[in-house]
């Protein structure tokens, strides 16, 4: 992993806990994605000794450095930020990739920048980059029944009902990170957000 003095290099960022015992969590929709786009550009991961797991990739014609921070979510900053010193990488053009509680399950959003919306792997990286302008792309879970706490839900695998939508929330991520390298998050908003949800997260949503 090379730094130069260009700052071009994209960052995506999965969050997530690492570990079998959450690999199935709703809270490790980041690295469900990141895994993805590594599979589809036939990458491999290797341990960065900077407390993260990290692949080259290209996508999009762009070649990538995908990341999946190891230190769990609450300190996903102290991963992070070293990796984007490493690299001379501009945070502006980071992405991370993440579940959200305040997004319908099966839904997926592109934001720029903007609060953490109680997210403490997002809260990190923006303390300790001293920055909150990059690029999120977030992936919905919806909110917990009455009696379970958000943090029991986020640490839950999803149900067999949600099973049903996980493939799509997924694919539809990585399609999300692929339209902000190829055309920026404006436009990659747009083609977003014209995309007909699935089948599955119409109902679940209804």
């Amino acid at each position: 992993m090379r730094g130069t003095p260009s700052g071009k290099q994209i960052v995506i960022v999965g969050l997530g806990n690492p570990g079998n015992n959450y690999a199935r969590h709703r809270h490790n929709l980041g690295f469900k994605v990141v895994d993805e786009l590594a599979r589809e550009a036939s990458g491999s991961w290797r341990n960065n000794r900077r407390k993260a797991l990290i692949c080259e990739a290209e996508i999009e014609g762009t070649m990538v450095f995908l990341v999946k921070p190891q230190t769990f979510m609450n300190l996903s900053g102290q991963a992070v930020d070293p990796i984007l010193k490493r690299l001379n990488a501009d945070p502006a053009r980071m992405i991370v990739v993440h579940d959200d509680l305040d997004l319908a399950a099966g839904r997926v959003r592109i934001k720029l920048g903007g609060g953490d919306g109680g997210h403490k792997g997002v809260r990190s990286i923006a303390d300790s980059l001293r920055f909150r302008d990059f690029i999120r792309v977030r992936l919905g879970v919806g909110r917990p029944t009455e009696g379970t706490s958000p943090e029991e839900f986020v640490l839950s695998p999803f149900s067999g009902e949600e099973e049903d939508i996980l493939g799509d929330l997924v694919q539809t991520g990585c399609r999300a990170v692929h339209l902000v390298v190829a055309h920026g998050v404006e436009r990659a908003q747009n083609i977003l957000y014209s995309m007909k949800v699935p089948s599955a997260a119409r109902v679940l949503n209804s």
